[in-house]
């Protein structure tokens, strides 16, 4: 994706890059990157385990963007679908404690290209919100897409709180 994003369209201005979000608070160079006016993460934060590292990585994104910016996501919302609640899988299957995890974590079994298991966190409504508020952020749009029912991607566009 970072290599098709290099060709830009005419008078488009973006910088793209490669980074882990979790290490993102740790690496001195990351507020040198400038004041963003977008972030995206689509897919992304169901990813990252911890609500602590969740966290951290959504105050790292506030500090990043401009005042006026935006923080754009998107979260698989796969309980919605009875074919992929079928693939969860029970945390021994990766020698993982289900005490070791938080509520909402998931292990699910992955068919692309092979077979392999999946971390994924199902984010609420009132997760996100109270992930939200816990980081400095407002929610202005959220809505439901993806899929055969339409509801597969929970969408939110976030702006740093006004205090």
């Amino acid at each position: 994706m970072l290599r098709g994003a290099e060709v830009q369209p005419e008078g488009f201005s973006a910088r793209f890059m490669q980074a882990d979000l979790t290490q993102l608070s740790t690496n001195p160079s990351v507020m040198e990157w400038g004041n963003w006016d977008v972030v995206t993460a689509f897919a992304v934060l169901h990813h990252i385990p911890s609500h602590e590292t969740r966290l951290d990585v959504l105050r790292t994104i506030r500090e990043l963007l401009s005042d006026d910016g935006k923080f754009i996501h998107s979260n698989w919302q796969f309980l919605n679908s009875e074919k992929l609640r079928a693939r969860i899988k029970p945390w021994d299957a990766a020698a993982i404690s289900a005490s070791d995890v938080e509520a909402g974590d998931y292990l699910l079994d992955w068919r692309s290209g092979g077979e392999g298991l999946r971390y994924v966190h199902q984010y609420s409504e009132s997760e996100l919100s109270t992930l939200a508020a816990e980081t400095g952020f407002t929610i202005l749009t959220l809505f439901y897409s993806d899929g055969e029912g339409g509801n597969l991607g929970l969408y939110q566009i976030w702006e740093k709180a006004r205090y």
